[in-house]
């Protein structure tokens, strides 16, 4: 095969074979250039005869990739797998072939950016979750996986025309929720910025022609203070005698259009802002030149940011500063050293574009790793790819806020973090039995939103779990992955338990209890129903989705062929004390309380739910025999119940404060009211409040029925 294969360069020219291996040649050793051309060599013929949609040869795709991957100037074996990366995919070469022919390093990059292709999903939503929770886990193992998966889809969206509208918006849509953040994430600023800007235009095609159209007219009105501010700038670091570069900054489109859609704000507000990056030999001289700029133009209060001293999560590092600059502009200003400019715009890939050691390289290094580490624990957490991937969304978009441990330590949390996220981003332990916290010395709710600066101490207990109210508020994949994974695990111990002992219920009647049964019927029951544990058997009887009546006749004893069933013996009610957890719930159409006759209805996949027998929904028949269970409260039981009770009063003045109070003097707590006008002459006040019993009820409505506003008192049901 000639060495003149080309394929098509960015700018509608062709690209050889010869050219990139001419660039390899800058930075590579020649045995390694020559491996190069192998690979190519080998994917060429693996897709021979296979062609994209605009009719160009196959090969011309992972030879674009790889050139991208180049001019980063990344190790020869992303280089390779890149020109092979879609082999296993898309030809019928297996991946044990490139183990043979290039070693397991790069087979394992090949095959960590190859989809699932051999595998059926229920919907697109799903493939798409499952193939991207699959490139994460290589990517945990190897970053290169991600470098050579974004230079594919770089290279797909400048080629994004040939395809369909409809598949277009998917893969624009795809690039912007996932794979320019994860590039940005990295601070791979070259390929997120190119991303951004082809996914917008392919997305919203009609708006980034107009907003392109205002950037150009506007570019000329510019141009002329641009000069002027540019010239002023240079005359006093002349002055100052500071060696510096000094460049001119245009905001992109997809950032100018986020800004004007997230701020709802005007082209003209956002536009008019001119920005300067100013580049200089070390750190020292940074602080200097910001403050020749604070002289030379008055800075905007609030708007400094030292990136510096706090780099941002992807290593990112600068000073930001907005001016009131002449005729009323404001002017931005991003001050950073040469290495700091390089680092921003490769990222991790600096590792192999610049040499190990310089400055910054440690900082984006170290905050990788501490992602990918974050990724792994989320994903071992997340109940399924999708949930996976939502998290990772979430993940992806942190704009920073730097908050403080009582030791001093700085912690970065996204935007809108509370206090659980804080406590989760310490340590998951923190997080689960976190109960109260202090920010800047005073207590606080743990919903409270943290700021800038701010210090926060947690306070923990042992014993304590995590609540399902704080899924609401907390704005972390960390603590939210964690969260659900602590109740998916409660959960399921609690249905375990709660299957124990209704299938202990249910065998004796025959005489028998769960410690009798032989091992080998049980074993012979799990194979039967194809359940892999006894306590999945449990877990299965506790969520409802096998009644334990019938498991239990199965594994009753048999005696003379027939069931040894005691007729005589009547099934015991099921004890209940209200703090089974999250597989026993409580009507909310009749709630019950201690003290009520009550009757358990089994309901597949969430457990039992609690009623009153004189419930309606229970006298309707609308459940199965099978399905309801005989249950009675334990004696003694001291939870909180809440209870729903409807007080018919005189329109007076105070009437509502004064039910209000009395209901507070019975140490009952009132969770809703509801205020109904009757005739103008009467309310009814429907209360929602917690009691601990039938008798507590009782103290309570005599409490509100001796108050003279009050006409009639009742508990509501159905």
């Amino acid at each position: 095969m000639a060495t003149e294969q080309l394929t098509s360069g960015d700018d509608g020219s062709r690209f050889l074979i010869s050219d990139l291996c001419h660039m390899l040649e800058s930075y590579l050793e020649t045995e390694q250039v020559q491996e190069v051309y192998r690979a190519y060599l080998f994917g060429a013929e693996a897709h021979e005869g296979q062609h994209r949609m605009s009719g160009e040869p196959y090969i011309y795709h992972p030879i674009a990739a790889a050139r991208i991957l180049a001019e980063l100037h990344l190790d020869h074996k992303s280089i390779v797998a890149a020109i092979l990366h879609d082999v296993i995919e898309d030809t019928p070469t297996a991946k044990e072939h490139i183990t043979t022919e290039f070693g397991e390093d790069i087979a394992e990059l090949v095959d960590g950016v190859s989809k699932l292709t051999q595998m059926e999903f229920a919907s697109q939503a799903e493939a798409q979750a499952e193939n991207f929770r699959k490139m994460i886990l290589a990517m945990v193992r190897d970053i290169r996986v991600i470098l050579v998966k974004l230079a594919d889809r770089l290279h797909n969206m400048r080629t994004l025309g040939v395809m369909r509208p409809e598949k277009r918006r998917r893969i624009a849509r795809e690039t912007l929720e996932i794979y320019a953040p994860i590039a940005n994430r990295l601070g791979i600023n070259t390929i997120r910025l190119e991303l951004e800007d082809l996914g917008f235009a392919a997305l919203y095609p009609l708006r980034y022609r107009v907003l392109e159209k205002a950037v150009r007219e506007a570019r000329g009105h510019r141009k002329e203070i641009l000069n002027k501010i540019e010239t002023s700038i240079k005359r006093r670091l002349r002055q100052e005698e500071m060696n510096c570069r000094i460049l001119s900054r245009e905001k992109h489109l997809y950032s100018l259009y986020r800004k004007i859609r997230d701020k709802t704000l005007s082209f003209d507000d956002i536009f008019d802002v001119y920005a300067f990056r100013i580049i200089v030999d070390k750190v020292d001289t940074c602080y200097r030149v910001l403050g020749v700029m604070h002289n030379l133009y008055k800075p905007v209060p609030g708007k400094f940011k030292d990136y510096i001293a706090i780099p941002k999560a992807n290593g990112y590092q600068s000073l930001h500063t907005i001016l009131f600059g002449p005729y009323g502009v404001p002017i931005e200003v991003q001050i950073r050293t040469e290495e700091m400019d390089k680092m921003a715009e490769a990222g991790v890939a600096a590792h192999w574009l610049y040499k190990a050691g310089e400055e910054g390289l440690d900082t984006i290094h170290a905050g990788a790793r501490e992602w990918m580490r974050e990724l792994l624990e989320m994903q071992k957490n997340a109940g399924n790819s999708i949930e996976f991937l939502e998290n990772v969304k979430i993940d992806l978009f942190p704009d920073a806020v730097y908050v403080f441990t009582p030791a001093g330590e700085i912690m970065k949390l996204p935007h809108g973090a509370t206090v659980v996220d804080f406590a989760y981003a310490v340590h998951t332990d923190v997080g689960n039995t976190c109960i109260a916290a202090k920010v800047d010395r005073q207590l606080v709710p743990l919903r409270t939103q943290l700021k800038n600066g701010q210090t926060v101490e947690v306070i923990t207990a042992d014993g304590a779990h995590p609540s399902p109210a704080w899924l609401g508020f907390v704005v972390s994949a960390k603590a939210r992955s964690n969260i659900r994974h602590y109740q998916k695990s409660m959960k399921r111990e609690e249905a375990i338990e709660l299957g124990r002992r209704m299938l202990d219920r249910a065998l004796a009647v025959f005489d028998a209890g769960a410690d009798a049964i032989p091992e080998e019927r049980v074993a012979a029951l799990l194979a039967q129903y194809g359940i892999a544990s006894h306590e999945d058997l449990l877990e299965e009887v506790g969520l409802g989705r096998r009644p334990a009546v019938l498991v239990a006749r199965a594994l009753a004893p048999i005696e003379d062929g027939e069931l040894a069933a005691n007729d005589d013996k009547p099934m015991r009610p099921l004890v209940i004390k209200g703090t089974e957890g999250m597989v026993m719930h409580f009507a909310r159409c009749c709630r019950p309380i201690p003290g009520d006759p009550v009757m358990g209805v089994i309901t597949k996949g969430r457990g039992m739910v609690i009623h009153s027998e004189t419930c309606r929904n229970l006298t309707e028949n609308r459940h199965p025999h099978e399905h309801l269970l005989d249950v009675q409260w334990e004696p003694g039981v001291d939870e909180e119940f809440p209870v729903e009770i409807s007080v018919v009063v005189a329109n007076r003045r105070g009437v509502l404060a004064s039910v209000a109070a009395a209901i507070g003097e019975c140490e009952s707590n009132i969770e809703n009211v509801a205020i109904e006008e009757r005739d103008g002459l009467t309310n009814t006040l429907q209360f929602t409040v917690t009691v601990h019993n039938r008798q507590h009820l009782a103290e309570v409505m005599r409490r509100v029925r001796a108050i003279n506003s009050v006409m009639r008192i009742t508990r509501l049901r159905n």
